[in-house]
């Protein structure tokens, strides 16, 4: 695609260029894919794996959005998911989880519902994936975190394989 817009490019005036250019980033922001994350609160299942899944994204060099969100949200992410999370290096949401909206939903081009009930939300058919079998972190950080990471890496890898994500 890169040579493509720069062979349009070649010849005009450097302000078409310019705007041609700023056409093109407009472009590649607006196609970046979306994945939500949600959990009933947004304080803790969504938390670590939008932490995981943003990590991993990039490490694996995704062109991914992650976003999360709750369906019920918590006035703060879960003290021990930010303890979790902070002595593994990864940065805490800033702020207090929020309400996911029909906008979210159906921007998203991929939703892991993770214990949701999702029937006040029109979820397009094909972008749904649910993860209820998460055990609650508040019951066993250890073993919802363990199960939390087993699914992130299976979707990192199976997005890896669509160009959509690439």
């Amino acid at each position: 695609m890169f040579l493509a817009v720069a062979a349009v490019v070649i010849g005009l005036p450097a302000t078409s260029r310019a705007a041609q250019q700023t056409l093109g980033t407009s472009e590649q922001v607006k196609a970046r894919p979306t994945v939500l994350f949600l959990c009933p609160h947004g304080a803790a299942k969504s938390v670590l794996a939008s932490a995981y899944f943003q990590r991993l994204a990039t490490e694996r060099g995704l062109n991914v959005r992650v976003t999360s969100a709750g369906t019920e949200p918590d006035p703060q992410v879960a003290p021990a998911v930010a303890a979790h999370l902070s002595r593994q290096g990864y940065t805490v949401p800033p702020g207090a989880p929020r309400k996911v909206t029909q906008d979210d939903v159906t921007a998203a081009d991929v939703i892991v519902s993770i214990g949701c009930d999702l029937s006040g939300l029109q979820v397009p058919k094909g972008k749904l994936m649910n993860w209820d079998e998460v055990p609650s972190p508040g019951q066993d950080l250890g073993a919802a975190d363990q199960a939390i990471r087993k699914r992130v890496i299976a979707l990192i890898e199976e997005l890896a394989r669509d160009p959509r994500f690439r």
